[in-house]
């Protein structure tokens, strides 16, 4: 099986010695994204739903430069700053994945990366 890195620059550049994604050869593994945009490397003004449309923006850019699409995603795991912000970005994750969603995690966590209250990252199927 082989092993290839995924790079894009129509999501955040790696703030850390990871890559975007992994392309093996039949699976996505998607480094976790937060809200930050490409083009300033700062968080999506706002809040938690903002944070959320950018990192799932940012997820689905890096999947479409690994071969997949939101559609090919079998399993996310979603970090939340605040259990509190369960809802807001529920409404926005529904947005992006309609009726037939992957399997998902959610966990709290003490903090994320630059200060964010949202990081989602994926695994796909190759399309």
């Amino acid at each position: 099986m082989k092993k290839n890195v995924v790079h894009t620059d129509k999501a955040p550049k790696a703030i850390g010695p990871y890559s975007q994604a992994i392309r093996t050869d039949s699976l996505i593994y998607t480094a976790g994204q937060i809200g930050l945009v490409p083009a300033t490397g700062e968080l999506a003004a706002g809040g938690v739903e903002e944070q959320t449309h950018q990192a799932l923006s940012n997820l689905q850019n890096v999947l479409e430069a690994a071969g997949s699409t939101l559609g090919h995603v079998v399993k996310t795991t979603v970090f939340l700053k605040d259990m509190n912000d369960f809802s807001k970005m529920n409404a926005i994750y529904a947005e992006f994945f309609g009726d037939n969603p992957p399997a998902r995690s959610t966990i709290a966590v003490a903090g994320l990366p630059k200060g964010g209250l949202v990081e989602i990252e994926a695994v796909a199927l190759i399309a």
